[in-house]
């Protein structure tokens, strides 16, 4: 049986060129900073995202994880959102591993952090009773809110605000360069109101593994001592540094195909039974629906799905999400509808 897997853009495979990449790769310690194939990359990724340095780690979740202990201290606090990935899917890592609070407010259907509920949630720097603030971390694109993308006048509203108050605005960008797609503007029209970023080459840019964290050299200096102390450094990263190469040179642009498949299944599903979508929310490569049915479950349709050779994810909430990628085409997406409409219609 054919599968069709629309669980998450991590699922996608290297493309030949990557493999062959990976194969040639030129490489040394990168543990002493001597894989030229890992430097390269790094180079690379800083300049693509304007900052002046950048570090590679295993995945998002290090990246992310690096970045709040490299701007807080133990018993300091990051402002989060509350359906923001580092607050439900990295297992509180920043807490538990590093003393550092996470101070959720509530997030806007658009994937915002309200300026005021950011405002209310500073703690009062003389009162010993309270951590310290020292950040606040955005997502964009946003996961959890269906893929939307924050527009760059928010984005420069809450950096001028952070300048103000004298904290960092740390972006979770694990899609970023699907946001700078979705928008028309090069990336750096987003990295410019950061102070730090993290993205996945590992997602819709399709390497098989990685991610960047990037900012300016004092804190990629920090930030690698913590890479080293949770065991994130690599030897001979290079084969990994390879594919990551390619991904940012080849496989940006053709994010927008993936983003015209994502709006071509959100489309058709919001003609079948028992569906509820939200069209405005699909802005990139997510989908996120409901179920308005009293006979399905999200669980027992993603079951029968995958009987059928359709993966979909269930993600709580009553939600089931969606996700297009480099190894799913327009014919995928067609049929993908089409298994749909069967199991709803004749159920």
């Amino acid at each position: 049986m054919r599968r069709i897997d629309l669980r998450s853009d991590t699922v996608t495979l290297p493309s030949d060129t990557m493999r062959a990449a990976i194969v040639q790769a030129e490489l040394g310690d990168d543990v002493y900073g001597e894989d030229p194939t890992v430097n390269r990359l790094e180079a690379l990724a800083a300049a693509r995202v304007g900052k002046e340095a950048a570090m590679l780690v295993p995945s998002g979740t290090m990246g992310n994880f690096c970045a709040l202990l490299a701007h807080c201290n133990r018993g300091e606090e990051a402002i989060i959102g509350d359906q923001s990935h580092i607050y439900h899917y990295e297992a509180s890592g920043a807490s538990v591993l590093g003393g550092v609070a996470l101070h959720p407010v509530t997030t806007e259907p658009i994937g915002e952090l309200p300026l005021q509920a950011i405002q209310e949630a500073i703690r009062d720097p003389y009162d010993s009773h309270e951590a310290l603030t020292r950040l606040i971390c955005l997502e964009n694109t946003h996961n959890r809110c269906g893929g939307v993308v924050l527009s760059l006048d928010y984005m420069r509203t809450i950096h001028a605000f952070a300048r103000s108050q004298d904290f960092a605005v740390h972006l979770d960008g694990a899609r970023v360069f699907n946001a700078a797609v979705a928008l028309g503007v090069d990336v750096q029209e987003i990295t410019r109101h950061v102070d730090s970023v993290m993205f996945c080459l590992s997602k819709g840019l399709a390497a098989p593994v990685g991610s960047i964290l990037a900012g300016d050299t004092a804190f990629i200096k920090c930030a690698r001592r913590i890479r080293k102390m949770v065991g994130g450094g690599m030897r001979q990263a290079g084969i990994i540094a390879a594919a990551g190469i390619v991904a940012l040179e080849e496989m940006v642009d053709r994010l927008a195909e993936d983003h015209t498949h994502a709006r071509m299944l959100a489309e058709g599903l919001s003609t079948l039974p028992g569906i509820a979508i939200d069209l405005a929310k699909v802005q990139s490569d997510i989908v996120i629906f409901k179920l308005d049915s009293e006979v399905w479950t999200p669980i027992r349709l993603t079951e029968v799905l995958a009987e059928q050779g359709l993966l979909i994810g269930e993600i709580g909430r009553g939600y089931l999400r969606a996700v297009t990628h480099h190894n799913i085409d327009a014919n995928d997406i067609e049929e993908a509808l089409e298994v749909m409409r069967s199991v709803l219609v004749q159920n």
